[in-house]
């Protein structure tokens, strides 16, 4: 199964988005759009702060399907036997 590539890009309007690298023209997958006051107070580090604000969404997105996958898995088991995920 190939893999797909992502990128995070700055569009001509200055929004951040992370899109598919091969997907030329494609509506990205994340947009972030900085205020000039937030833009002013990060400076060079635009980027890095995207970056991890990108990383922590799918960090957030991973957990939260995993958490409905161990709940789907868990259905009829009673509380007190259920896996805990830490």
């Amino acid at each position: 199964m190939p893999s797909t590539l992502y990128e995070i890009a700055e569009l001509p309007n200055g929004d951040v988005v992370l899109r598919k690298v091969d997907d030329e023209g494609g509506e990205p997958l994340v947009r972030l759009c900085f205020s000039t006051e937030s833009l002013a107070f990060m400076g060079e580090a635009k980027f890095e702060v995207a970056k991890a604000m990108i990383e922590a969404g799918m960090e957030a997105a991973t957990e939260l399907a995993e958490q409905e996958h161990l709940d789907e898995f868990s259905e009829g088991i009673p509380e007190f036997e259920k896996p805990i995920l830490h």
